[in-house]
């Protein structure tokens, strides 16, 4: 009768402690916010193959904050290269697709805290042989990596691995991440730098087509852009909080990166 008693106590305090917390997040009020994405980093933000529907780990990140913080999220896209510079000339209120907390994307957005941190690895088909590491591919001058211009991939194989010339031909500049996955799988390019989290998602999922190698090459963070000085800054990053601190964000990872089984990568 006493545990009986005591459990219907404990659980009342730790509804009422949940009930506090959830109450100290800003309420925005149901407002609009315009979200840009790529749709082109699985399996952070992408169309499925199956549905034909804009998915991902950021649409449901951005999904469980809007829930919490009511706002109303409005979707559009537009390319990589375009995106900071939109969203600092504020034609959108946020962006999101895998972006890297740099000092001078700083000077153009404002940066929510991370939600993300990953590490750069080495992707290669499942057959690679020729090289195991930054330095064995750099040696061989006859191999390629498969890039997009202005993303953290692009500056880690330009700076720490070939070079520093960004205007090595042995880079393939391609529109997208999912562009050079699909070189990479042809055989056009002999390698593809990822995150750690998206690497091994792809490489699970791949049927054994793909497989990342070598130490990490560098570690990152991602975080959502706001225009500078934006009043977004401030809720977001009390719900991105929250969202770690029940757990909401480990079980988005593990559907995303560990359970998802799409038709291909």
């Amino acid at each position: 009768m006493v545990a009986r008693f005591l459990s219907i106590v404990l659980a009342a305090i730790l509804a009422v402690t949940v009930g506090a917390v959830a109450g100290t997040l800003p309420d925005l009020g149901g407002r609009k916010v315009v979200i840009v994405t790529e749709n082109a980093y699985f399996p952070l933000q992408f169309v499925d193959s199956k549905s034909g529907q804009a998915v991902g780990w950021e649409y449901d990140a951005a999904a469980e904050l809007a829930k919490r913080l009511n706002f109303t999220p409005e979707y559009q896209n537009t390319s990589w290269d375009a995106m900071i510079q939109a969203v600092s000339d504020k034609q959108y209120d946020m962006g999101m697709t895998g972006i890297t907390i740099k000092d001078d994307r700083k000077e153009k957005v404002d940066f929510s805290d991370p939600y993300m941190r990953s590490e750069i690895f080495m992707l290669v088909r499942g057959d690679e042989s020729r090289f195991t590491d930054a330095k064995s591919f750099a040696a061989d001058e006859k191999l390629l990596v498969g890039a997009q211009a202005g993303t953290s991939p692009f500056y880690v194989a330009v700076y720490n691995i070939l070079d520093g010339n960004e205007q090595n031909p042995r880079i393939k500049l391609m529109d997208t991440f999912a562009s050079t996955v699909a070189a990479l799988q042809a055989g056009d390019v002999d390698l593809v730098l990822t995150d750690s989290a998206a690497g091994k998602a792809i490489s699970a999922n791949s049927g054994g087509k793909l497989k990342m190698i070598g130490e990490p090459l560098q570690a990152e963070d991602f975080g959502f852009i706001f225009p500078k000085g934006s009043d977004l800054e401030a809720p977001i990053n009390a719900g991105i909080a929250a969202l770690k601190a029940d757990g909401t964000l480990d079980r988005l990872t593990q559907k995303w990166f560990v359970d998802y089984k799409p038709d291909a990568p």
